[in-house]
């Protein structure tokens, strides 16, 4: 099977289903942000891997997560599709960890900037191409059906996005920079 089949070449894009669509209508944004979202909590595993520090436990939770944003994507690429029933129970799961994590960071009394070591920082980007996905996917639910179960999901997920940036950083020592109004 080739990697290219020419059939998107005047801008069209075909849906699980078969529908063509535009490659710019809602629901093409929306799986495509969540892509962008999996390549980029990819990135940001491969700078976990290189760290000295011991937060392979981010890892391990990291790679289910990419397995989720697979099946996300899936699901909204088709507009018969069924939540993946996983993402309904991840997200009282993201929830506990959130909890966790946060157990063990000074407590936030400001904004702080994204930012930190580069694991850290990765995490900080994932976390805003998961609040994208979430503006797409808002967008796209005004429009058309999908499951609320996949917008619970990602907004919890944008937070415990944050909640490990932080936390890497903080493994890491790296210090956390608050925002000032000031500058």
């Amino acid at each position: 099977m080739k990697i290219y089949t020419r059939t998107g070449d005047k801008g069209q894009t075909s849906l699980v289903d078969g529908t063509r669509v535009s490659k710019a209508s809602l629901r093409v944004k929306a799986y495509g942000s969540v892509d962008e979202l999996n390549s980029m909590v990819g990135v940001a595993i491969a700078e976990i891997t290189q760290s000295k520090f011991q937060i392979s436990h981010i890892q391990e939770e990291l790679i289910p997560i990419q397995h989720d944003l697979f099946a996300l994507g899936a699901y909204l690429a088709d507009p018969k599709g069924k939540v993946p029933t996983q993402l309904v129970k991840r997200t009282v799961a993201f929830e506990k960890l959130i909890d966790s994590l946060t157990h063990s960071l000074p407590p936030l009394k400001h904004f702080i900037l994204p930012g930190g070591g580069k694991a850290g920082s990765f995490l900080h980007v994932a976390r805003t191409l998961c609040r994208k996905a979430e503006r797409h996917m808002v967008a796209l639910i005004q429009e058309e059906h999908i499951d609320e179960e996949v917008i619970k999901y990602i907004n919890r997920l944008s937070d415990l996005l944050f909640t490990m940036a932080r936390s890497v950083n903080q493994q890491e020592k790296q210090p956390e920079i608050a925002w000032s109004k000031k500058v």
